[in-house]
C-alpha cells in the first residue's frame, strides 16, 4: 500500500488546499468566496448567460449554484432574471457593480502565476495536464457504470 505522500490524489487535494490559503487573502478583498469569484469569472467572460451554463461551466449543480448567486445578488453584483424564451430558465446578469469589480479582480491571476514559480507557458502546460487528467477520470468513471 503506497503512503499518502505518494499518492496522487492526495497531492493534488493538497495542493488545491495550498490555492484555496494562496487566493484567501486576495479574495477577502474583494469581499468574495472562492466558488464567486469563478461565478465572476464565467460571467466576466461571457455575461447574461442561464443558471444552467453557469453550473456545467462549473461542474456545479443547480443547488450549489442558486445559493451562491443568492448571495452574489444581496451584495449587487449580479442580476437574476426569467428567461423571456423560456421561463423555466434562469438568467444571470452582471450589474455594474459586477462589471467594475473586474478591474479589482485583474490582479489576481498574475499573483496565481508568480506565486507558483511557473511563467505564463508552465502554468498553462500544467493547466492541460490536469484538464487532460480531469477527462481521462471523468471516461474511466464512465467506463464502469
Amino acid at each position: 500500500m503506497p503512503t499518502i505522500d505518494q499518492m496522487l490524489c492526495f497531492a493534488i487535494y493538497a495542493a488545491g488546499h495550498a490555492f484555496t490559503r494562496f487566493y484567501k487573502p486576495r479574495l477577502d478583498a474583494l469581499e468574495l468566496t472562492y466558488p464567486q469569484y469563478l461565478a465572476l469569472l464565467v460571467l466576466w467572460e461571457r455575461d447574461d448567460i442561464s443558471v444552467k451554463t453557469l453550473g456545467d461551466r462549473l461542474f456545479l449543480d443547480s443547488g450549489t449554484v442558486t445559493p451562491l448567486l443568492k448571495r452574489l445578488e444581496a451584495r449587487g453584483l449580479v442580476a437574476r432574471r426569467r428567461d423571456e424564451k423560456d421561463e423555466r430558465q434562469v438568467r444571470i446578469k452582471l450589474t455594474e457593480a459586477g462589471q467594475a469589480l473586474e478591474q479589482k479582480a485583474l490582479s489576481i491571476p498574475l499573483a496565481v502565476i508568480e506565486g507558483t514559480g511557473l511563467d505564463v507557458s508552465g502554468g498553462d502546460q500544467m493547466r492541460q495536464e490536469l484538464l487532460m487528467l480531469r477527462d481521462r477520470l471523468d471516461a474511466a468513471l464512465d467506463r464502469q457504470r
